[in-house]
């Protein structure tokens, strides 16, 4: 019964910006994460973000991505800046209860129905 909702996929230009937003059912997640899935690619991990805010990020989104999270509001972002067409893809929120090191689907309990980010060149 535990929910997750992204929100803010769209359409972009190669070098435009999104903001996802992923709003969670409950508030006692710890880490809550981005993932994306390109057609024919495995569920890659994006970036990270822990209840006291310390985040984590892929290689190949660090410097453009920012994530950032509203206790308050049950609600974690996903600011994207500088967007490639590589970076086309599902994006899907995950969400866990305890802390991890590990940044792979199978570390996350929770999971969004995902949003379509499409960057054209």
């Amino acid at each position: 019964q535990v929910q997750l909702v992204e929100s803010g996929g769209g359409l972009v230009q190669a070098g435009g910006s999104l903001r996802l937003s992923c709003a969670a059912s409950r508030r006692t997640f710890y880490d809550v994460g981005w993932f994306r899935q390109a057609p024919g690619k495995e569920r890659e991990f994006v970036a990270a973000i822990n209840f006291g805010g310390g985040t984590r990020y892929a290689d190949s989104v660090k410097g453009r991505f920012s994530i950032s999270r509203d206790n308050a509001k049950n609600t974690v972002y996903l600011q994207m800046n500088t967007l490639k067409p590589e970076d086309t893809a599902v994006y899907y929120c995950g969400a866990r209860t305890g802390s991890t090191t590990a940044d792979t689907p199978s570390m996350y309990s929770y999971w969004g129905q995902g949003t379509q980010v499409t960057v054209s060149s």
